[in-house]
């Protein structure tokens, strides 16, 4: 039997209408909508289904994620009830991630991200704080290039370590600005600033630790069905007292997922990702040579649900 980890991805993967054909062909994924709603005082199928402005808000795409991702996995397990070798999540996806493997109810999983956006909000008021995708620049040039700028008084840090010539920073927008020249000296292919108005994986967020920490206490069981890997190590831990640590450490340090793919792609034969997009698919094609399967939406569900069938048949 083939070994498969379990992927879940984290911001960026959102976009109206994700989740609406587990919704519409699945009783359990519409209990889980309005499951959700109730929680979070949410219309979740305006927020995921309509156009708005809500769904680009920290506070709201982090749920929206969440419950999608949780629907195309709860789906696949109620066809296949295969454990993972490990669970994956990048960002937010490690906590989509824990609850795939029991670690935390999926629905106070969904009110838990609600709070560590609002959390994450709060900390960057009256900063004008950003994000920046920096490509073809190797990861020591980066570095460097932020620590110089860091000495200089700029608050700009290394936030995602996504692909091989992939790397997110993360800062004051006017600080990141000023890398542009220098990263485009070191022959970046591309500097871009994300639509986005925090700044995650930094220290910017310090003030939100001890309260995401003080709400996993009360979330968080000893209960994993299977390891997750640390963004914050790479390495796989599976009790509450390290979930605890790892991630209030998480908000502030930067996601190591290429190195997560790097240090535990032996251990695998195959990689599927849960929720919408195929963002992390597309990080593995740069990271390794086994395939990454998606489900995230119904056909693709019912199409990965053939496959493994079929292989172990």
């Amino acid at each position: 039997m083939n070994k498969t980890a379990f992927l879940f991805p984290g911001q960026g993967s959102q976009a109206v209408g994700m989740g609406k054909s587990f919704v519409e062909h699945s009783q359990t994924a519409a209990r889980m909508l309005e499951a959700a709603s109730d929680a979070l005082k949410v219309d979740m199928a305006y927020l995921l289904f309509e156009q708005n402005d809500m769904l680009e808000q920290t506070k709201y795409t982090q749920p929206a994620i969440l419950l999608v991702s949780m629907m195309a996995y709860r789906l696949f397990a109620e066809k296949i009830g295969e454990a993972p070798a490990f669970a994956l999540g990048h960002s937010l996806g490690e906590f989509s991630a824990l609850a795939g493997v029991g670690a935390m109810d999926w629905l106070e999983a969904v009110k838990l991200v609600h709070l560590r956006g609002e959390l994450m909000q709060k900390a960057c008021e009256g900063v004008d704080a950003g994000m920046m995708v920096v490509l073809g620049v190797a990861d020591e040039d980066v570095e460097a290039i932020c620590q110089e700028a860091r000495d200089n008084g700029k608050k700009v840090w290394p936030a995602n370590y996504n692909a091989e010539g992939q790397i997110v920073i993360a800062g004051i927008k006017s600080d990141l600005a000023e890398l542009e020249a220098p990263l485009k000296a070191a022959k970046a292919r591309r500097v871009m600033l994300l639509n986005m108005s925090v700044a995650s994986h930094c220290p910017l967020l310090e003030s939100a630790v001890a309260p995401l920490t003080e709400a996993l206490e009360g979330v968080l069981k000893d209960n994993f069905s299977a390891p997750v890997i640390s963004n914050v190590t790479a390495k796989a831990y599976n009790t509450k007292a390290e979930a605890l640590e790892l991630l209030g450490k998480q908000l502030v340090m930067p996601v190591l997922y290429k190195q997560s793919i790097a240090g535990n792609d032996d251990l695998v034969d195959r990689y599927i990702e849960f929720g919408h997009g195929s963002v992390l698919k597309g990080l593995n094609r740069r990271a390794t040579k086994k395939p990454t399967l998606n489900v995230n939406d119904y056909d693709s569900l019912n199409a990965v649900v053939e496959q493994i069938a079929g292989e172990e048949a």
